[in-house]
């Protein structure tokens, strides 16, 4: 899970000068910042904050770029250019840029949160939990930081470990429901095949259009022999995200454990 540094501008440079919020502009040894060029900055963050929720990563991107040139020792900028760039799978370049922010601000969780994520997709895993891990440092109540080691350890295989850092995620916010998602799965993956059923219809009952457990339970329910409550899963499920029946994607971007796979592949295939 990406984490955006949305505290971008003039937020962000009082927080790393430890300026009074009456400042009228600020000031370092390389670089003096107006209030006039703090609120064209802020002005070049909503639309690229608006790119991304386009989908136009590229504009995006280009956005942060002009941000950079205007702050470059604003680690915000540097951090958020790099989610942009995994988001197009721009993933060295990705983690240069993330390089940089901690550069910057080394005692600042999300650029760890965020590279993790990059050698993630990468499939660097040892690379991606040492972030974790030190994101977890800085802030040991961190849930995000869990999940997403979680995460990590579910690509090496790590079950159990994995059930250990989504059980501690939602511990700490429970209604962090990608995190109890991902409890879920990995709670089916390890054999305990009704908890997981039990957990997934929690989560659909409090969460009604949440496709990922929508999909999810259509597959738990049919290896069941559910199958009518099964298809009204589904065209749920697919009705709100029509990627769930791509399995490709279900197993290199989503990456559900191989026992969830293997259950909506035999749905699928009405085996």
């Amino acid at each position: 899970m990406i984490r955006w540094l949305t505290c971008l501008l003039f937020l962000s440079f009082l927080w790393l000068w430890g300026m009074d919020t009456t400042a009228m502009a600020v000031t370092t040894d390389t670089q003096t910042i107006t209030p006039q060029q703090l609120k064209k900055g802020e002005k070049l963050a909503q639309k690229a904050i608006k790119a991304t929720k386009k989908g136009d990563f590229p504009q995006a991107e280009a956005y942060w770029t002009e941000l950079i040139e205007a702050f470059p020792e604003n680690p915000a900028v540097w951090s958020n250019r790099g989610n942009v760039r995994v988001a197009q799978d721009k993933l060295e370049e990705a983690i240069s840029d993330f390089d940089r922010s901690i550069a910057i601000a080394p005692e600042y969780p999300d650029p760890y949160l965020n590279r993790g994520i990059a050698y993630e997709r990468k499939q660097e895993w040892e690379s991606a939990l040492t972030d974790y891990n030190q994101a977890l440092a800085i802030n040991p109540q961190d849930p995000v930081a869990y999940n997403n080691r979680g995460n990590a350890k579910a690509g090496q295989q790590k079950w159990q470990e994995a059930l250990i850092d989504y059980e501690k995620a939602v511990e700490l916010a429970p209604d962090f429901s990608l995190a109890r998602a991902n409890l879920a799965l990995v709670t089916y993956q390890i054999g305990e095949h009704q908890e997981a059923l039990r957990q997934m219809r929690n989560l659909v009952r409090k969460y009604p259009m949440f496709p990922d457990m929508r999909a999810a339970i259509t597959a738990v329910l049919w290896v069941n022999g559910n199958q009518g409550e099964a298809e009204s899963n589904w065209v749920a499920a697919v009705g709100l995200d029509g990627r769930y029946q791509n399995l490709d994607w279900l197993k290199t971007v989503r990456r559900w454990p191989p026992e969830m796979i293997s259950a909506l592949e035999r749905f699928l295939t009405l085996t």
